[in-house]
């Protein structure tokens, strides 16, 4: 990525900072700087490599899949991947921060990547819960709490929001994306629990299924007002299945057992994996995009979820399914890792112009808000001019 000097980033702020009432965003028909394009679902990545580690781990430790020989070597091995790859989008992100914070403010007020600035800190956790035995055994209950704390103050924005927030609130702004916020609360429960903490575990797995209550029945019902999800976005659908598989193996963590509320969690998940799993031309016609990363992370977490089921129901038909659901998961991730290389480093065409962060909003002679893209100006010259030293890079 070649450096962007001051007068550049300055040129591009200046017209990125579009008021209410201006049409123009940034040049559509040219590639802007690398940071511009890069939005905040990369994090999902993260999300769908990590969450391997802990599918790993629970092959080689659990009793019902002993038959496997799973060594835990390969745990270490996507742990250390993992590990590499969340700094490296970490540190990305935090550049785009630094000299795009207005794009990144953009995203955060976007209905669907606002759910994406949990996926940093549902990593992170991912990464504690996966950690290797032969790194650490014990971990401080201090990383709980660091890593809940941005949890719990984006949810107190977001929900607040579903709660009272106008053209914010849930009934118009739901998406499937929305599970993110709250798989977090369930993620959370679960690794306090594994830590031994009782109480923040608890609360946060009941914040997590009140809202997910309502979610769940807000999505089933969405008002025919409501905004339609783009067909290149239809892979976030799989979010479905995420919010019951960790809340299973949460309350399982909690409770001690697997018992039949941790069970009910579970049936739930694995019947919406299968709904969706049958509509295959729901999930065909569109191209390749960081969206497809939202099939890994519930695919995994409804594999684990089926080992910690077959840990408690052992027979050949519940080992039968902790094997396939387990392969698919990781050829899925597999797959996908290899065809977002090839097209990030390739075709180079895996960070398009974000054009869902470059709307500006301008009122039209009868009072209503309409969404413009930047088509033109005297000054559109000038922007594109200082917009071709970046336009080499990734």
């Amino acid at each position: 990525m070649e450096p962007i000097s001051d007068k550049q980033r300055n040129n591009v702020n200046i017209y990125f900072f579009s008021q209410a009432s201006e049409e123009l965003v940034l040049p559509e028909d040219k590639k802007w700087p690398f940071l511009l394009r890069y939005p905040i679902s990369s994090f999902g990545i993260c999300l769908g490599v990590s969450s391997q580690a802990i599918l790993w781990k629970t092959l080689a430790t659990s009793k019902s899949m002993s038959f496997l020989h799973i060594s835990l070597t390969v745990n270490l091995a996507l742990w250390c991947i993992s590990v590499a790859l969340m700094v490296t989008v970490f540190l990305i992100y935090s550049l785009k921060v630094i000299y795009y914070f207005e794009a990144v403010r953009r995203e955060y007020c976007h209905s669907i990547r606002v759910n994406f600035f949990f996926a940093p800190w549902i990593a992170s956790l991912f990464l504690v819960l996966g950690v290797p035995p032969l790194v650490a055994k014990i971990l401080h209950s201090a990383f709980w709490y660091v890593l809940m704390t941005p949890i719990f103050c984006l949810e107190l924005k977001i929900y607040g929001q579903w709660m009272s927030g106008g053209q914010r609130r849930l009934s118009m702004v739901a998406n499937p994306s929305d599970h993110l916020s709250i798989v977090g609360n369930f993620v959370g429960a679960l690794l306090g629990a594994s830590m031994g903490l009782k109480e923040g575990p608890i609360f946060f797995f009941a914040v997590g299924l009140a809202h997910y209550m309502i979610l769940l029945v807000t999505l089933y019902q969405r008002l025919p007002t409501s905004e339609t999800l783009p067909k290149e976005l239809h892979p976030v659908f799989f979010l479905f299945v995420a919010p019951p598989s960790v809340a299973s193996m949460a309350w399982a963590q909690i409770q001690g057992e697997f018992d039949y509320g941790s069970r009910i969690a579970y049936f739930i998940a694995l019947f919406l994996y299968f709904s969706l799993a049958v509509r295959i031309n729901f999930f065909r016609g569109f191209r390749f995009s960081l969206a497809w990363w939202a099939y890994t992370f519930p695919m995994t977490g409804a594999s684990i979820a089926t080992i910690r089921y077959s840990n408690e129901v052992t027979n050949l038909v519940t080992q039968i399914m902790s094997v396939v659901l387990s392969g698919i998961s990781t050829f899925t991730v597999i797959a996908l890792l290899i065809t977002t290389i090839h097209h990030a480093f390739v075709l180079q065409d895996l960070f398009p112009n974000d054009i869902a962060i470059a709307i500006s909003e301008k009122r039209s002679e009868t009072g209503k808000k309409q969404c413009h893209l930047r088509s033109g100006s005297s000054n559109t010259k000038d922007i594109e001019a200082s917009l071709k030293p970046a336009t080499s890079t990734g």
